[in-house]
């Protein structure tokens, strides 16, 4: 199944999932032209799939509908997601055309965020919106240390050779905090000297391998003896719990500036 990660705005990707005859999959479009665009050059979409309610993932839903009107739209319980024709939540199992998605509860970015997994696929594919970046996370908006933690763990616990498709082009800039919190980390090196390779070459970061993230993001590594040691050594003190590593490690990432 082709898998096209469509700019829009500065960094943001449309994620379209394509099937044998030419239906597609639209994940979180936050504006419609790119993918208007991708219609009139063959693309024929079946569905959209929305992660969550921010406006940069959800804002071109109005001008697709107006185009295809009956256009099936998923989407968490939220009144701020106006056009969803299909609610999801935790657990669902959505049988679209071709595919099959598991929809995974991800708090914390913002209360209501959802993934999809397409654990069928070959390889599976997690669209997890603005939850998990290549070498980040997103920020708590909305959400706790604890939530999203849990949300985490629960994406770095699916296949190991699960694509990661994330709603943003953020890895260079990610891993310059990753070097400073887990400078030592060789699966980090080789991430961020192959990303770079990717930009310069004009092509996105993503996918991104979820063993290579849980090797390398420091935000799916809060356990691990280097990342607690450099919290430890931000803190003055050793950290209490899991949960507080992430925080501070969230709220070092939030003031930082490479």
């Amino acid at each position: 199944m082709p898998l096209l990660a469509l700019p829009a705005f500065n960094d943001n990707y449309i994620w379209v999932l394509q099937s044998t005859d030419g239906g597609a999959l639209i994940v979180d479009p936050g504006e419609a032209a790119p993918v208007l665009r991708a219609a009139d050059a063959g693309l024929r979409p079946e569905a959209i799939l929305l992660t969550h309610h921010h406006p940069d993932h959800v804002g071109g839903v109005s001008d697709l509908l107006a185009r295809w009107p009956r256009l099936p739209v998923y989407a968490p319980e939220d009144p701020r997601i106006a056009h969803a024709t299909h609610r999801v939540a935790d657990g669902d199992r959505l049988e679209i055309g071709d595919w099959a998605l598991d929809v995974i509860a991800v708090p914390g970015h913002t209360l209501s965020h959802v993934a999809f997994h397409l654990a069928d696929g070959d390889p599976p594919l997690l669209f997890c919106g603005d939850t998990l970046f290549s070498l980040g996370c997103g920020r708590m908006f909305e959400g706790d240390a604890p939530q999203m933690l849990a949300s985490l763990d629960r994406l770095a616990a699916l296949p190991g050779h699960t694509r990661v498709c994330c709603g943003h082009e953020y890895t260079l800039s990610n891993a310059a905090f990753a070097r400073v919190v887990d400078p030592d980390n060789e699966a980090l090196v080789r991430r961020l000297e192959e990303a770079r390779a990717m930009r310069a070459a004009d092509r996105p970061t993503l996918p991104a391998v979820l063993s290579d993230e849980c090797a390398a993001n420091p935000f799916l590594r809060t356990r691990a003896r280097a990342v607690v040691e450099a919290v430890q050594r931000r803190l003055g003190r050793s950290p209490t719990s899991d949960a507080e590593v992430f925080a501070e490690l969230r709220r070092w990432k939030d003031g930082f500036a490479a």
